[in-house]
């Protein structure tokens, strides 16, 4: 999670809200990282799931993400969840409840809905006073 809250603080550096994701292998090695990037591509799928999730099945050669985690400092959205979904990853871990948009519990629980063909593991609170103290910081200096 501190590697994930490493990309966020890049993402608030950056001018976008601070959010960050790392793709684990199942051996626990980094794959890939993503931070919030829509401010900078004008992008509105650029979230830091998304990005990583990218970049890891790239680096991978294949989308299929089986075995791996994907650790992110926020809750996800539907569109993220979604995503995370699609690409098979076996575990999520998440910091921060997103009770505005959060689709793994908050306001949806996407992921593990039963009528998927995949359902993840789903770790979450790891970290989260931290993760949501980056994302109060930065809408207050807004």
């Amino acid at each position: 999670m501190r590697r994930a809250m490493e990309e966020a603080e890049r993402a608030a550096l950056a001018g976008d809200v601070p959010v960050g994701a790392v793709v684990l292998a199942p051996d626990g090695t980094e794959i890939a990282a993503g931070h919030n990037e829509r401010e900078a591509t004008g992008d509105p799928t650029a979230h830091a799931e998304v990005l990583a999730l990218r970049r890891a099945a790239e680096r991978l050669g294949a989308w299929r993400l089986s075995g791996c985690t994907l650790v992110v400092t926020l809750e996800p959205c539907v569109m993220c969840a979604g995503a995370l979904v699609q690409s098979r990853v076996e575990r999520l871990v998440f910091g921060a409840l997103d009770e505005k948009a959060g689709a793994v519990g908050s306001l949806w629980d996407l992921v593990r809905d039963r009528r998927l063909n995949h359902r993840p593991e789903v770790v979450h609170g790891v970290l989260a006073e931290e993760c949501s103290a980056l994302l109060t910081r930065f809408f207050r200096e807004r």
